[in-house]
């Protein structure tokens, strides 16, 4: 439960962030308030919580957002366990409660589920109000307008691939948040070689991972012994013979940019320019792997056969600047997906939070496009499970019922902290909210920004079916694993056979 409360003061549109702080040897720090991360760097003995730090890693996997709410209701189910195992109920009678209100409360969001799958404008307004309402717990919720709008269109950019790899996010200190923009095409982190033309139309290009520097005799250690100074000249004359024949080869393909993953030496990068080929060198491994991907062209080491390796192609590469530095961008590309988000930012720590509240919009919105399912958000479908959830307990004989009606209870804690976060009186609000979610059709739940109780149809506050969907699912089933445990032992290594 520790776990649980450690993470709670991160939830909602007024939840706190943390800073992490590595007790290793750089001191690293990290600002976020991304559930997954904050576990994930917590250095935890109780195998019990260990548990916890697991459903929300998987939540960020499966989904991207929620991982903070997983944390929080598993906490909260554990809570309301303990009180009735204290009121002597056996563990497997609560168990078996759970699952009932589990399958209620899908049920009951199943039924209450908006989708406007068939309708493109309206589709679209429930993406902006995802996103939105995915950025404004973040760091972002300042221009979470102007972000929503970015992440929505990379998302729309995948038609529906949940590729997430053609979205590339390039972080540059300098400027405000406000100064971030989306760029279609791919944008890679180098500068264009010396000498080398500095725009191309049309462009072929061969994405490589070779050595281009042999013009030394490459084998350790070797020793030639000559009798004449021309005869050394006569070496470096066909070393550099064999590296003209290996440019020849890249040449022959009919390309007119190489991209290389390891250097390029002088002597080649002359060659190159001369034929009016631009090459670029040192672009790194997963610049290299993207711009295949995007391209459309393949990742080559030998140049022997032109006709089986795949080049990729682009409209224009040109050099742009972004701040100081200067970066190569490649438009209209191969793959219409594909696009990079450039982010601005103050300082370092500014820039990795905002990466991880995109990465979490991105996901969420990308999952939303292939599951079209909407729900309100702002403590409305915890509201209206808990209501169900009440109704089954009332209905349910024996012992069942308590632990039934125990999970309505933690249902509620989630709009309970959401309102604590705000600093807003939780207890008459939820009972507030509660009152009007007893009558037909309603669709109010916590307005944080005024302290009150508002139409989250009005504000346009809504969330992805499928992250709450998933936020029950593994909430229920690891306090139910944590439950299922009745004492913790710790074993003995095992030994290893003395292999003599």
């Amino acid at each position: 439960m520790a776990v649980a409360d450690l993470v709670k003061t991160t939830l909602g549109p007024k939840g706190m962030d943390k800073i992490l702080q590595s007790t290793g040897r750089g001191h690293e720090v990290t600002v976020t308030n991304d559930g997954a991360t904050i576990l994930k760097s917590l250095h935890i003995d109780n195998p019990a919580a260990k548990i916890l730090v697991d459903i929300s890693k998987v939540q960020d996997d499966e989904v991207g957002d929620g991982t903070t709410s997983v944390v929080v209701l598993a906490g909260e189910l554990l809570r309301e366990a303990e009180k009735l195992l204290a009121a002597k109920i056996h563990p497997m009678t609560i168990i078996a409660g759970f699952r009932m209100a589990a399958e209620c409360a899908r049920n009951a969001l199943l039924q209450k589920v908006l989708d406007n799958k068939d309708n493109e404008e309206k589709f679209m307004a429930d993406l902006m109000k995802i996103a939105r309402t995915t950025l404004s717990s973040k760091i972002l919720s300042q221009d979470k307008e102007y972000f929503a709008k970015l992440a929505v269109d990379a998302v729309m950019r995948l038609q529906g691939s949940t590729n997430l790899e053609a979205i590339q996010i390039i972080k540059k200190p300098g400027g405000s948040l406000k100064d971030s923009f989306l760029d279609e095409g791919f944008i890679l982190d180098k500068k264009i070689g010396v000498g080398q033309p500095k725009r191309i139309e049309n462009a072929k290009i061969l994405v490589a991972n070779t050595a281009m520097d042999t013009d030394k005799v490459k084998i350790y250690g070797a020793r030639v012994r000559v009798d004449s100074m021309s005869r050394v000249a006569e070496i470096e004359a066909a070393e550099k013979q064999k590296m003209k024949e290996k440019v020849d080869k890249i040449i022959a393909h009919g390309i007119n940019c190489f991209i290389n993953r390891q250097l390029i030496y002088n002597f080649p990068e002359e060659l190159f320019a001369n034929a009016g080929i631009l090459a670029i060198e040192h672009a790194d491994f997963d610049g290299i792997e993207r711009l295949a991907l995007v391209t459309g062209g393949e990742i080559a080491s030998t140049f022997d056969n032109p006709e089986s390796v795949k080049l990729g192609h682009c409209k224009l590469i040109e050099e742009i600047m972004i701040g100081e530095d200067k970066l190569i961008h490649f438009s209209g590309v191969e793959m219409g997906q594909a696009c990079t988000i450039v982010l601005r930012g103050a300082s370092r720590h500014v820039l990795d939070e905002a990466e991880r509240s995109l990465h979490d919009a991105l996901c969420v919105l990308s999952q939303t496009v292939i599951d079209s399912r909407v729900l309100l958000g702002g403590g409305w479908p915890e509201m209206v499970m808990a209501k169900e959830v009440d109704e089954l307990a009332r209905v349910t004989p024996g012992k069942k019922s308590h632990a039934i009606e125990a999970f309505s209870r933690a249902l509620i804690a989630i709009p309970t902290i959401i309102a604590e976060n705000a600093g807003l009186d939780s207890a008459e609000l939820v009972a507030q909210l509660r009152a009007e979610h007893h009558k037909e059709g309603c669709t109010s739940g916590i307005d944080v920004i005024s302290g009150s109780i508002g139409d989250m149809v009005e504000l346009g506050i809504s969330e992805a079916f499928k992250v709450k969907q998933a936020v029950l699912l593994s909430a229920t089933e690891a306090a139910e694993m944590i439950l299922r445990v009745d004492e913790i032992i710790t074993c003995a290594p095992r030994r290893r056979e003395d292999r003599m």
